[in-house]
């Protein structure tokens, strides 16, 4: 995948425009359902979670981009892309098991990933190994919750699938999930 530099400003934007496209959509149906003051009701509620989100998702934002600027496109590219091997999908899974937070402190690093040169299959082993074993959700939730064996089975279980999910993703054509 090229760095977000490299690909044409439509390309990069078309994220943006589809949510503002959706943002626009909705403020219209606010309107049209429950007049002006329902409206203003909706933006002070999203006022009030970008207070609750722009702490968390501003310092990722910055790690995301001191890890593009401190960490060699050739080294995340031997260690994560498309040559990597089986090594790369393992360390990714590590990667993501060892990342603590929510979506908003992964997906970042994810996006930091792919522009040093990781590949499709990296990133979604990366991906994969956060949203099921992430080691924070264990220590926090699980285990407290559902107890140290089923826990620890249940990771046990799950722990090859991201180096799956790897592999396939490596294996679909190029066009699917193309940027």
């Amino acid at each position: 995948m090229p760095p977000p530099s490299a690909a044409s400003p439509l390309k990069r934007h078309a994220n943006l425009v589809f949510i503002l496209g959706l943002c626009a959509a909705s403020a219209l149906a606010c309107f049209a359902l429950k007049g002006t003051e329902g409206l203003v009701s909706g933006l002070a509620r999203a006022r009030d979670l970008a207070a609750v989100m722009l702490p968390v998702i501003l310092p990722a934002l910055i790690l995301a981009g001191l890890v593009q600027v401190g960490v060699a496109r050739e080294r995340i590219s031997r260690w994560l892309g498309a040559n990597s091997g089986l090594r790369g999908l393992v360390l990714a899974t590590v990667a993501g098991i060892a990342t603590p937070g929510g979506p908003m402190a992964a997906f970042p690093l994810v996006l930091a990933l792919a522009a040093g040169g990781a590949d499709r299959g990296a990133l979604i082993a990366y991906i994969a190994a956060w949203a099921l074993n992430g080691f924070s959700r264990i220590l926090v939730w699980e285990i407290p919750v559902l107890g140290p064996e089923f826990a620890a089975l249940r990771f046990l279980a799950s722990l090859p699938l991201p180096v799956l999910a790897g592999l396939v993703a490596r294996r679909l054509p190029g066009w699917v999930g193309a940027r």
